[in-house]
């Protein structure tokens, strides 16, 4: 069983993955789903816009050092302006999980493994940034 971290009331947080609908997820994959269906793609899938139909998007990442999962969340949110939930699968590791968020990601799934108070602390190590993002699209000096 794997911790599920989603963002919740502006606080990211633990889910309750045994009461809540969220560990009920019926994954698909591109070949064999329909809009309005829970869809998982691998990291290296090429983007289709009907995607941006899906009820929630999960990216599977195969390892802690393929980045590509990042790229395609970046492309979900700004080429088909998807706006559900983006999912880190797979091997989601806590010391990514702040560049995930900055991707666009909403919540994530946690191996087991990997302690859930410490991914809680990585989420956002910083209170600023001076590049853009998926989440705040204008640098820091066009903030102010």
């Amino acid at each position: 069983m794997h911790h599920l971290i989603n963002k919740h009331n502006e606080e990211w947080q633990l889910a309750d993955t045994q009461s809540s609908d969220q560990a009920q997820i019926e994954w698909r994959d591109a070949e064999n789903w329909q809009p309005g269906q829970a869809l998982k793609l691998p990291v290296d899938a090429e983007i289709n816009a009907q995607w941006s139909q899906a009820s929630i998007i999960g990216i599977d990442f195969p390892a802690l050092t393929d980045g590509r999962g990042l790229s395609l969340a970046v492309l979900l949110r700004s080429r088909l302006h998807y706006a559900g939930d983006l999912r880190g699968l797979g091997a989601v590791h806590e010391d990514i999980l702040h560049f995930m968020v900055r991707c666009g990601f909403t919540s994530f799934e946690l191996p087991e493994s990997r302690d859930p108070e410490v991914a809680l602390s990585c989420i956002a190590p910083h209170k600023q940034y001076y590049q853009s993002s998926v989440v705040d699209p204008l640098n820091q000096f066009d903030r102010v």
